[in-house]
């Protein structure tokens, strides 16, 4: 197992500091490609796909299911999530830098062992949440599912926006301290990592994986699924490989896809209408005014909330 200690984070981070030409635009900034294909809203609709792909790693699920509260408030986890990746996709580069070396520090309390022999797994393999692959492996289901939901909506992107995507977003897998030699260099690269991971079985549901993915879906607790999670379990069953929705139970009927394909579709002719300023990820939005020399704006403190509202709807959370 190789682990990502805090000195291999901090390299990363004074590499990744050396290469940013303006502090206050954070490691991406407004005017690159990163920001244009996952700066909206639409990239929630594939929150339910990169969670149980990630899930779908047995060291990811088992640590989480053994170090977070993650059943008892789904929804919840996932805002602390996101307000980590927003620090560090579109914060100050200060900001991202201080949400990197609070999410290692995280992770370095989160290790044990697979307790079931599962996939490639024997019983008693060791977990890290700061191991290089299991990390890796976590990125490339972000960035793979940000490319997935860009081109339901859009269409296939042109091979050189795919490789820029790829080569910006290898500042975030720095923030990470994932290494250079795990980094893909275009989107060649990273197409065929998925399709081995995918092949493989390194990645297997496992047991705790199948029951935090009814609470992710709003199907983990008494009463009957909400509307949102049955759209959202919907809508993660056609953009997962067809193996691994069936080993998390999901709907993989034609009649299924046929309605989320015309689904997406109705909403694609919709949201492409709509002003940019509406859809964009609020944190997004915010750095582009702070970068401006503007100050916050309330609306999008609102579109915050609003947002991860919804994502309580979708698990059926109360809390």
């Amino acid at each position: 197992m190789a682990v990502v200690t805090r000195e291999l984070l901090e390299d990363a981070l004074a590499a990744l500091a050396r290469d940013v030409r303006d502090p206050r635009a954070g490691i991406l900034g407004p005017s690159s490609v990163a920001w244009r294909v996952g700066g909206d809203l639409a990239v929630f609709l594939g929150g339910g796909r990169a969670a149980l792909l990630q899930l779908a790693h047995p060291m990811v699920a088992y640590a989480v299911d053994h170090h977070s509260s993650a059943r008892r408030d789904i929804a919840g986890r996932f805002q602390r999530t996101f307000r980590h990746v927003f620090a560090m996709v579109f914060g100050e580069l200060d900001d991202a830098l201080a949400a990197a070396r609070r999410v290692h520090r995280i992770h370095e309390r989160v290790h044990g062992t697979i307790p079931h022999a599962i996939g490639a797994w024997p019983a008693g393999s060791a977990y890290h949440a700061n191991d290089v692959d299991a990390l890796r492996w976590v990125h490339a289901t972000l960035v793979d599912t940000t490319l997935v939901v860009r081109e339901r909506l859009d269409g296939a992107l042109p091979a050189h926006v795919r490789d820029a995507y790829i080569a910006e977003m290898n500042r975030f897998a720095a923030l990470f301290g994932i290494p250079h030699d795990r980094r893909p260099r275009s989107y060649a690269e990273h197409a065929a990592y998925m399709a081995r991971m995918l092949g493989s079985d390194q990645l297997a549901v496992a047991p705790c994986a199948r029951e935090m993915a009814k609470f992710l879906l709003g199907r983990g607790g008494p009463g009957p699924q909400p509307p949102l999670g049955r759209i959202a379990e919907a809508i993660a069953a056609t953009m997962l490989p067809r193996h691994l929705a069936e080993q998390f139970g999901l709907p993989t009927s034609r009649r299924s896809a046929a309605g989320v394909h015309g689904l997406l579709a109705a909403f694609g002719a919709i949201y492409h209408q709509l002003p940019g300023r509406l859809v964009a990820i609020p944190a997004r939005a915010e750095a582009t005014r702070r970068i401006a020399g503007k100050p916050p704006a309330r609306v999008h403190a609102w579109l915050e909330r609003t947002l991860f509202g919804l994502s309580r709807q979708v698990t059926g959370s109360s809390q």
